[in-house]
Order: C-alpha cells, then sequence, then structure tokens
C-alpha cells in the first residue's frame, strides 16, 4: 500500500467502488429489520454550504452504522425546488427559473457525491419535475371532493408595483422588500386546506412521538393553541337590522368588564362606519397597509378610532362602544375582540392611550397595600387566574375564574347569545400563491360552468419551463398557451388558474415518494405504493429547527390526509427527530464612508488576541486598518463568514471534513468554525494511514489471541474494548463527537503498544474495531484500509464491532490510596483479593511509607473497588 496518506485518490477509489456495486440501493424484498433514515432535502440555491455538510454527515453516520448493525437501510436525497430564490435569480441573471433550478441541482449532486453519502441516488426527486407535482395536483383534488380544499377570500400583502402578494417576511416597514412600494392588505380569492379539521389529532397526537425534542412539540402544541373558552354576541341595531357581534374569550369571567369593543380593519362594522367618516377610512385603509403576521400584533403600537357604533353588553345591556384597532386580525377568530382594559394588559395600554374606561372585576384575596388595583400602571396579578375572584359583577361576586366561566357561559346560553366552545389559534392553511415557479393549481374558469377541475387524465398541468419573471406580476397569466383552454364539462372556451401552490406542499409529502420503488415510479401511475407502508414512518428524521412548527405541522396533517383516503397506513411521517445545531463563524465589518457596512471574509483579516486566546479585534490583511469584531454568527453569504465545502474536500478531503462536524460538537448543538480545528482532523486522519500502513504486517498475520497477554499489552486491549463499550453507548444517544474521540484514543493507545508475545493480534483486532467505528464517520479512509491491510474485500459487509468480555477480564484494578482522608497515590491490587491482602500492598507502598512518617497505623479503611485509607 501507499506509504502517503491521499485523501483525494483514496476518495475517488472507494466512491467508485460504491457506484459499481450500487452499494447503497435500498430494496424492500430484505428480510431485516428496516431503517429509514431521512435528512431535511435542500433548496437547490447552488452550492452547499457547512450547514448541509453537518447535516447530511448526521445522516450518513447513523446510516451507515445501522447498516452494520444488520439493518436494510434507506437514506435517499431530493431537491425542494419550487420557490421564490428561483425567480429572484431568473430576474438577477433574466434566465428562467427553471434552468438556473436544473443547473444548480446538477452542480450540488456533484458536491454531496464528493462527500461520500450513502445516499440511494435511483430514488432521486426533484419537486419541480413534473413527475412529481402530478400528485400534489392529484391529491389537492381528492381534498377539493372532500371538502378539504375550498376557496374563500384572504387578506393578503398586495405590492402594487409588482402586482403580487407578498409574504409577511417581504414586507419591510410597510413596504415592498424589492420595489419599495407601500405594501396594501387586499382580499382576494384564494384556495385553502382545512388543517383544523384535524387539530385536535394533530395535538393529541404529540403524545405518540416520544421520540421528538420536547421543545419541537412544545412548539407545535403552542402552534395549534387549543383553547376552551366561551363564543358570544354583543347584540345591537343597525339600519333597522338586528345584528350580533361575535367574539371569543378565555376570560369570560372578566365579561362585566368590558367597556370597549375592537375590530379588525376589515370587518362589516368597520366598514359601514367608513362610509360617513373620512378620517375613519383613512384610518381603516391605513391599517390595511400594516402587517398580517400575528407576532407583529403582539409589539407594535397599539392605534384605533371610534365607529361611533354601539354594542349591547350581553348580560347588564349597558352600551358598549366599538372601535377600529390596528392590533386585530380579521383572519383570526371573529375579527373582534371584547375589551377588558383592567385585567388584559393590551387593553390596558389602549384604554388609557384613548382615555377609556377601565373598570377591576377580578381582585386577588387578602390583597392591599402595593397590590391594590390602581390606574397608574399595569400590574401582573391584574391577570392573576390562580387566585382572581370575580368583583363588582353581580351575581358572579366571589367566584372563582372556572365557577364564573360555567356560570356566565350557561346564562348567555340561556339568552342565546353564546356557549362554551373549544377553539384553535391554528388556522386553514392557504395554499395559493401569484407567484409562476410553482406547481399549477389545476383548476379551469369556465363562464358557463364555474371552477371545474382538470380531469386526472389530463394531469399534470405542467409549468411552461421558459418563462423569465419580469416584476411585473406573474408571467403565467400573460401567456396564452398556458392560460386559454377548454372547459372539462362543456368544451366551450376557459382559462386555466395561474396561481400556484405553496412550496410547503412540496415538502410535506416527498418522505413517502422516495419509498416508491425506483422500478416502478416510471410508470408513474400511483402516487405511492406498498414501498411507503413498507418504509414509513421514517425511523429517523434530520433537519434544522428552524422547521419544527410548519414543515412538520403540514407533513402531519398531509400524512393524516393521506391515511384517511386510503393511501398510507401510518398515521405519523416521523417516529424520530433530531434538530441539529447552526454552524458559526467569527464575523467582520466596518463601516463604509456612505454609512453602509463592509464585511470582511475572516481569512481576509489578521487576528489579535488576548493571552487566553480569545479574539479581540483585528485588521484587514488589504489596507492594514481596523476592522470590527462581530463575534460569532451563523454562517451566511451575506456576512461573507461561510466556509466552501468544496474547498475544504479540495484541500484536505471528505473525511477530514466529516471528521471535524463530528467531532467538534453533539449534533444538537451550535458547532464554531475552527481552521486549526479542521487542521487537527487532517492530522490525525494522516495518523490512521501511517498506523495502517505500518501494521501492515502485523493484521496480515492473522495471528491467533494467546490465553495469557503481557500485562501492558493486555491493558492496551482492555482499554480499547472500554472505549468501544462507550463508544456504543453514546452513539445510541447521538453523541458523536465523544465516538469520534474514542477513536482517537484508541489511535493513542495502539500507538504506544509495547512489544511482546501477541502483540500483532492485539493489533489486527484492535485496529480492525478503530477502522469499523470509524467507518460511518470517515468512511473513504476506512474502505481503503479494510481492504488493504486484507481485513477483507468491503467494510460494508463488516459487522459492528461488540466489546468481548474476555479483553474487559482484568487481573488487577487500581485503587487510590489515601493517608488521613488526603490522596497520596494509588495502588495495584489482584481482582478479588481480600481485605487483609490489600491492607499490606497499601502499608508497603512506597507512599504509605513516606506520608505515614514511621508512625503505626491506627486504623485501615478499605472501600472495594475504590480505595484504601490509612489513618495514622
Amino acid at each position: 500500500m501507499q506509504e502517503k496518506y491521499l485523501p483525494t485518490e483514496i476518495e475517488q477509489a472507494a466512491q467508485a467502488w460504491w457506484n459499481t456495486t450500487q452499494a447503497f440501493r435500498a430494496a424492500e424484498n430484505s428480510d431485516k429489520p428496516k431503517y429509514y433514515c431521512l435528512s431535511m432535502f435542500p433548496y437547490p440555491s447552488g452550492k452547499l454550504h457547512m450547514g448541509h455538510v453537518r447535516n447530511y454527515t448526521i445522516g450518513d453516520v447513523l446510516s451507515r452504522y445501522h447498516r452494520m448493525k444488520g439493518y436494510n437501510v434507506l437514506q435517499p436525497m431530493g431537491w425542494d425546488a419550487f420557490g421564490l430564490p428561483a425567480e429572484n435569480a431568473a430576474m438577477q441573471n433574466r434566465v428562467p427559473p427553471a434552468k438556473w433550478t436544473w443547473d444548480n441541482i446538477a452542480y450540488m449532486k456533484k458536491q454531496l457525491q464528493s462527500l461520500g453519502f450513502a445516499l440511494d441516488w435511483e430514488r432521486e426527486l426533484a419537486t419541480c419535475a413534473p413527475e412529481y407535482y402530478k400528485w400534489n395536483q392529484w391529491l389537492f383534488l381528492r381534498m377539493l371532493e372532500k371538502g378539504i380544499a375550498y376557496k374563500k377570500t384572504q387578506v393578503v400583502n398586495w405590492d402594487p408595483v409588482d402586482q403580487t402578494v407578498l409574504a409577511n417576511e417581504q414586507v419591510i416597514e410597510g413596504r415592498g422588500w424589492r420595489t419599495g412600494a407601500v405594501v396594501e392588505k387586499r382580499e382576494i380569492p384564494g384556495y385553502y386546506l382545512a388543517i383544523t379539521k384535524y387539530a385536535d389529532e394533530l395535538l393529541s397526537a404529540l403524545d405518540t412521538l416520544p421520540g421528538w425534542p420536547e421543545r419541537v412539540k412544545t412548539m407545535q402544541a403552542n402552534w395549534i393553541g387549543k383553547s376552551t373558552g366561551v363564543r358570544f354576541a354583543f347584540p345591537y341595531e343597525l339600519d333597522g337590522r338586528q345584528e350580533k357581534l361575535w367574539v371569543f374569550t378565555t376570560r369570560a369571567d372578566t365579561i362585566m368588564g368590558v367597556t370597549f369593543c375592537a375590530v379588525a380593519a376589515e370587518h362589516p362594522l368597520a366598514t359601514h362606519a367608513a362610509k360617513n367618516n373620512p378620517k375613519l377610512a383613512a384610518f381603516i385603509d391605513e391599517c390595511k397597509h400594516g402587517s398580517v403576521m400575528e407576532a407583529d400584533m403582539a409589539t407594535m403600537e397599539k392605534k384605533g378610532m371610534p365607529t361611533g357604533i354601539f354594542v349591547d353588553h350581553p348580560l347588564s345591556g349597558e352600551k358598549v362602544e366599538v372601535w377600529v384597532g390596528n392590533y386585530v386580525l380579521m383572519s383570526y377568530g371573529e375579527g373582534a375582540v371584547m375589551a377588558v382594559p383592567a385585567h388584559d394588559e393590551r387593553d390596558f395600554e389602549f384604554a388609557k392611550k384613548y382615555g377609556l374606561a377601565i373598570k377591576q372585576v377580578i381582585a386577588v384575596e387578602g390583597t392591599n397595600g402595593p397590590m391594590s388595583f390602581s390606574l397608574d400602571g399595569w400590574q401582573e396579578w391584574y391577570a392573576d387566574k390562580q387566585r382572581g375572584r370575580c368583583v363588582n359583577s353581580g351575581k358572579y361576586d366571589g367566584m372563582s375564574l372556572e365557577a364564573a366561566v360555567a356560570a356566565i357561559a350557561a346564562d348567555l346560553s340561556a339568552r342565546d347569545l353564546g356557549a362554551t366552545q373549544v377553539q384553535y389559534r391554528l388556522r386553514d392553511w392557504g395554499v395559493s400563491r401569484q407567484r409562476y415557479w410553482g406547481c399549477p393549481i389545476p383548476l379551469i374558469h369556465c363562464d358557463s360552468c364555474g371552477t371545474v377541475p382538470v380531469p386526472d387524465e389530463q394531469l399534470p398541468v405542467k409549468l411552461p419551463e421558459d418563462c423569465v419573471p419580469d416584476g411585473s406580476g406573474n408571467p403565467l397569466a400573460k401567456r396564452a398557451d398556458f392560460v386559454d383552454c377548454a372547459c372539462p364539462q362543456c368544451g366551450k372556451p376557459a382559462k386555466r388558474e395561474t396561481d400556484t401552490m405553496d412550496t410547503f406542499v412540496d415538502s410535506s409529502w416527498y418522505y413517502a415518494r422516495y419509498c416508491v420503488d425506483p422500478t416502478t415510479r416510471a410508470a408513474n401511475s400511483a402516487m405511492v405504493d406498498a414501498g411507503s407502508n413498507h418504509w414509513m414512518p421514517a425511523d429517523q428524521y434530520i433537519g434544522g429547527i428552524e422547521h419544527a412548527i410548519l414543515h412538520l405541522l403540514y407533513s402531519r396533517f398531509w400524512t393524516k390526509v393521506m391515511r384517511d383516503l386510503g393511501l398510507v397506513k401510518y398515521d405519523e411521517p416521523f417516529a424520530n427527530l433530531l434538530t441539529q445545531g447552526m454552524v458559526l463563524n467569527h464575523i467582520f465589518s466596518r463601516r463604509t464612508d456612505k454609512g453602509g457596512i463592509e464585511y470582511f471574509a475572516p481569512e481576509e483579516v489578521d487576528l489579535k488576541r488576548d493571552e487566553g486566546g480569545h479574539v479581540t479585534g483585528a485588521t484587514s490583511k488589504a489596507d492594514g486598518r481596523p476592522v470590527d469584531y462581530g463575534g460569532v454568527g451563523t454562517m451566511s453569504k451575506s456576512k461573507r463568514n461561510g466556509v466552501d465545502p468544496q474547498s475544504l474536500i479540495d484541500e484536505f478531503g471528505a473525511d477530514t471534513a466529516r471528521f471535524f462536524m463530528m467531532f467538534a460538537s453533539p449534533p444538537e448543538q451550535t458547532l464554531e468554525w475552527s481552521d486549526s480545528g479542521v487542521e487537527g482532523a487532517y492530522r490525525f486522519l494522516r495518523r490512521v494511514w501511517a498506523f495502517g500502513h505500518g501494521s501492515h504486517g502485523a493484521v496480515s498475520q492473522q495471528a491467533a489471541m494467546p490465553e495469557k497477554l503481557p500485562d501492558q499489552l493486555a491493558a492496551v486491549r482492555r482499554e480499547i474494548h472500554l472505549l468501544l463499550k462507550q463508544a456504543n453507548y453514546d452513539l445510541g444517544k447521538f453523541q458523536f463527537n465523544t465516538v469520534a474521540s474514542a477513536a482517537m484514543k484508541m489511535l493513542n493507545s495502539l500507538e504506544k503498544a509495547p512489544e511482546g508475545d501477541g502483540r500483532d493480534a492485539v493489533i489486527a483486532e484492535c485496529f480492525g474495531i478503530l477502522l469499523r467505528m470509524l467507518s460511518p464517520i470517515t468512511p473513504h479512509i476506512c474502505h481503503a484500509l479494510w481492504i488493504e491491510l486484507g481485513y477483507g474485500a468491503d467494510i460494508l459487509a463488516a459487522s459492528w464491532p461488540e466489546p468481548l468480555a474476555d479483553a474487559l477480564v482484568q487481573d488487577e484494578e487500581e485503587l487510590v490510596l489515601q493517608v488521613n482522608g488526603k490522596h497520596r497515590g494509588n495502588i495495584r491490587v489482584k481482582v478479588g483479593a481480600d481485605r487483609t491482602a490489600i491492607e499490606a500492598v497499601a502499608l508497603a507502598s512506597e507512599a504509605a511509607q513516606k506520608f505515614m512518617e514511621g508512625k503505626a497505623a491506627k486504623k485501615v479503611v478499605v472501600v472495594p473497588g475504590r480505595l484504601v485509607n490509612i489513618v495514622v
């Protein structure tokens, strides 16, 4: 074998072998237990980043480990290929999004392959491929038939210049992110999926997922937001008609403290009141340019205007004024809220701002002094649900929250004005997007027949791939060859729907499509086949915490819909979930003369460090001037602190990148980039290769292990097997960093193995353990050494090592030696030695003689297996 470690040659040879042998092709016809390891598929943005490398290395370690443990493993890969970034790139580069996307997929696929991931590429998919999104359309039509998909008007952010809907995150201080135009709130028709029909199951089923992080389950539960309260009405008369203003509250015990109601700008009451009120109309228009994000509602400045309309309190009959509030969303609840300023902090601030009445109706028993109710400022106990009791509330005085809610709900029900209701924060999923680069919604609009589904035999409705967006609305609307069609029912001229689906649709079922056998997928005659029930649910799902809510929630919903349509037999898509931490790097910047910020790549600066090695500052290598050090943050293109995986692979090899990613930090925690850490990983692998080269003779002997090894060799063997035992435990806990560390300790021990009878046998056994334990992390070098040293034809066919009982047996054990309770050294005694023998060894030891200073021992305390304490 060659003497020098040459990662490029070694890695190319290993990958060629895996390709030739189709090593990672998964099949359902195996009698082995299945293991489906799935990492969230990437968006094809152009190049891999270090977050990708970390994510997919974690999955690959688990896949290779389980393969060696005897599992039939599926690890697929694909591309989340639709979406806005492709449209933005198309506008910048004047190329169709399709070309940009497919070119990126080709490049990123080569990068993934160069990292040696054990992926079944025959199952590769791209969500922008018609053979994939055909089934988005097909299932949408099934949902339409079942009433799960439906059409209604929706409030959206509308950019009047781009003539398009903007996502909430694309609205910056009320303006479109690209055009700078003032964004409007518009009500436009759109298609929704009734995820709320599954709200209760989505919530309760979280208890069936013990393999999910509690943090993620809590985030899901909070997003679903189940609450039990009272839905009730404020009656009023308008233009001679009797009407009702409906609201929902979880604090019906405070109903007697209502001093005003607030409605959203889009509420019919607001529209009516603004007809003859120009000031109110202008305020409503201002509200319509605000955010539609619930999170923004909580932090924005609360503004309002009275409508001049009054409603009747449902219990007291008092007149209650209705205001328009910019913090009320029409899309949440009834678009109206009851306001109890004394016991809701938001309402308190609003009432103080506009001089509205504040009426205390809750008190905490026994409070006085600083806990007395005051209008001067909000105090936390005003909203106390546990200790609060009703006051100033007539017949409800003295009642707790639970008792008051029950009594009030009964009284409202008796008046036909309300009832107890379970409500969810979760809202139905709007899937319509006025975008080009997405899955077309398979509907046709006919003047005679209305909205007509595209027949199944005409699916997929193919998206033209030669459009180049120019920012002036959806280009599909300008394509007569796409829009113009015949009505499937009457045959008259009709128009295709030009909205496309939310890209979350694409990622909501890809895990099931991977399971379709590649040999049958080509026919594309079914969305899923028996392979889905074989492989699903995925045994391990890996991805970022940023997807903990929407992507996972939509995937769970999609799975349950497929189940109810008889397509699959499982309830949940992912049995276990691992959310890996971000990759961080140093950030350097400098203010420009015009006040902007210029970022510097880490390799463009010289660092200044303190005595502890911490970065304290930096200067630019180009001009020698200082730059600001911004600490460490997530790698990003905008801050120029990313590291190109390809340059790392080219210089050090894929195994070095993989080893550093696993060694530097536990997978759930953030990983701070370190050039010295990468170099250390490379040095370690060079040592592994050098040891393998030097051990060729020892391994090839295949010598039998002697019954009795010299003590030092026995100690080396025992240490290797102890490290393996701990590593096996750590692998079960996903502590890959300690497994990598164990490999380094194993090599240290082997390098120090002394000469003696049985050395070759110890080296052969223990280096074989090291290679197998290391192979999931650094598969290329282990593949090469396994073959070169004659262990076998393919390390993939080797079984996972387990510690041997005879290797862990030891003749002697080490005990701590104390004199008068102070640690003075260690002694070695035979395992199982009796107390008398242990005392004799301890008293005769050099350390004991030194610290006893010639005094006689008054007492010797022996703690078996741990320590000996000599009292003088």
